[in-house]
């Protein structure tokens, strides 16, 4: 008997040791501001592709880049297995979305990673160069010494606030960093202000200088991914203050 397609599980396509990993992810968002710097990350850390995110109640798509496919929920990893990233390119229904999180924050819990932080964007007119947070009151302090702007208030919808809000209940912190963002296309340089905050507060050294040179080429493969957030803005993820 076939066996049933799953409510949401990460299926693992490369086996290798995770070392208590803190986990950046990002969804499709204001300026796609998440895949935008998860998928940079990926790229200048040197991360491999270990897994897949199934379940039912992703849209039956796939995407492609340059002509060649890839799932469009993906899970990677660096070489000494210390890192983690989660990239979604795809809108996501509210339908199921606590089976996507709960697969999500199982899985984190299993690799022993004790932080996952949510890269997302607030839809603005336009972009001030500055990074926002939200995250437990210790974190937010010293991510206020890293000139890391606290958000007053607000609301985080969608993927990432049902991820924020599991991990209150769980022993994993979970933190989200911000930036205003173009609301009708892709932002690469609110994705850049983001990994500038990621190098001040986890001492990393992430160049950004791609992202702020081919801004051309940046919005032109990403304006359909764009433009399908534009139009399914109110029932997917989204941050507002």
């Amino acid at each position: 008997m076939q066996k049933e397609f799953p409510e949401a599980e990460v299926f693992e396509i490369k086996k290798v040791e995770l070392n208590s990993p803190i986990i950046f992810a990002g969804f499709v968002g204001a300026g796609l501001v998440g895949p935008l710097a998860i998928n940079h990350i990926i790229e200048k850390l040197e991360m491999r592709q270990i897994g897949v995110m199934r379940s039912k109640y992703l849209p039956p798509s796939t995407v492609f880049m340059r002509g060649r496919l890839r799932h469009p929920f993906r899970f990677y990893a660096n070489q000494d297995g210390t890192i983690c990233a989660i990239i979604c390119e795809i809108t996501l229904r509210m339908e199921g979305l606590y089976y996507l999180v709960e697969s999500i924050l199982d899985w984190a819990a299993q690799k022993g990673s004790k932080e996952i932080v949510i890269l997302d964007g607030v839809a603005s007119t336009e972009h001030d160069d500055k990074a926002y947070c939200a995250a437990e009151e210790d974190l937010v302090r010293t991510m206020a010494e890293k000139d890391i702007s606290m958000i007053p208030q607000g609301f985080i919808t969608g993927i990432p606030g049902g991820i924020l809000n599991e991990c209150l209940v769980r022993e994993i912190k979970g933190v989200t960093l911000l930036a205003k963002a173009n609301k009708v296309a892709p932002d690469s340089g609110a994705a850049a202000t983001l990994i500038e905050a990621i190098n001040r507060f986890y001492d990393m050294s992430i160049d950004t200088k791609q992202l702020q040179d081919e801004k051309d080429r940046i919005h032109t493969e990403f304006s359909e991914l764009s433009q399908k957030y534009v139009e399914h803005r109110e029932e997917i993820a989204g941050m507002y203050m």
